[in-house]
């Protein structure tokens, strides 16, 4: 299980490289099912594994002009305070044993789970879906609607806090839609604003769990290598062409997940 666990850590990174997004939703089901992390502690490794690998991507989509400095950071004026706050108070709040729904125990793990198997639905149906921002012409507009920015990076910082999931489904629609990014250098700014949520979202858990660090460090480094041949693959291939496939795939995995620990509770 833990080859199979390397060979996904690589996969993840080339979703990053080739998309922009869609690696840290494989991140959690990785941890959790091939590495046998469990849930709480997987969120937190899945923030340094995504934010690792997704700098490694933004700089080398900065050396080709394709990130948007600017916007990066106004995103992250919200964005990031968000995941940190979440990480460092709001999630070692919550109860290991939160209730009961008939004769379910509602834990803590299994609240984890079902919330980020029900995210994986979402990203799933937005890749396969044909979104309006998969066909902006990519014409900036003259301001930023910093409003809007700044109500999008709470959000996406509320989901990257609470799940460890960096949010480039989310973040690339309106990256495109609101800022009116090209498709390519929305790609690139996504990944360092998921790099920079992530990995300061990280900072938030240190100190509350003990960290394998062998383990994440080689996780990430696969991860990093797998962001760069997607990288290398997106310049023969279109990602939008792979999208919907992947997207089909998690659809399969959040179905999966959600089936799993249901019955498992």
């Amino acid at each position: 299980m833990e080859i199979a666990g390397y060979v996904a850590s690589v996969l993840i990174g080339i979703s990053l490289g080739l998309i922009g997004g869609g690696g840290s939703i494989l991140t959690m089901p990785v941890l959790v099912y091939l590495f046998n992390v469990s849930p709480t502690l997987a969120t937190s490794y899945s923030l340094f594994v995504v934010g690792s690998s997704s700098l490694a991507g933004a700089w080398n989509n900065y050396k080709d002009g394709l990130v948007s400095i600017k916007t990066a950071l106004l995103f992250g004026v919200s964005s990031i305070g968000t995941v940190f706050m979440t990480r460092k108070f709001i999630m070692p709040a919550i109860p290991e044993q939160i209730g009961h729904v008939g004769f379910y125990s509602i834990t803590k793990p299994l609240l984890i789970m079902v919330l980020f198997a029900v995210l994986m639905l979402a990203a799933a149906i937005s890749m396969i879906r044909t979104k309006a921002a998969d066909k902006a012409d990519g014409v900036r507009d003259k301001g930023i609607p910093l409003p809007r920015l700044l109500l999008n990076g709470l959000g996406i910082g509320l989901v990257t806090g609470l799940l460890g999931a960096g949010g480039g489904f989310l973040l690339i629609p309106s990256l495109v839609l609101l800022i009116k990014l090209p498709m390519k250098e929305a790609i690139g700014t996504s990944l360092l604003i998921i790099a920079l949520n992530s990995l300061i979202g990280f900072t938030g858990d240190l100190g509350h769990q003990a960290i394998d660090w062998r383990l994440l460090l080689t996780i990430s480094l696969l991860a990093i290598a797998g962001i760069f041949a997607g990288g290398f693959i997106s310049t023969r291939i279109p990602g939008e062409k792979l999208k919907a496939g992947f997207g089909w795939f998690v659809l399969a995995m959040g179905i999966y997940i959600i089936v799993r620990e249901i019955l498992s509770a």
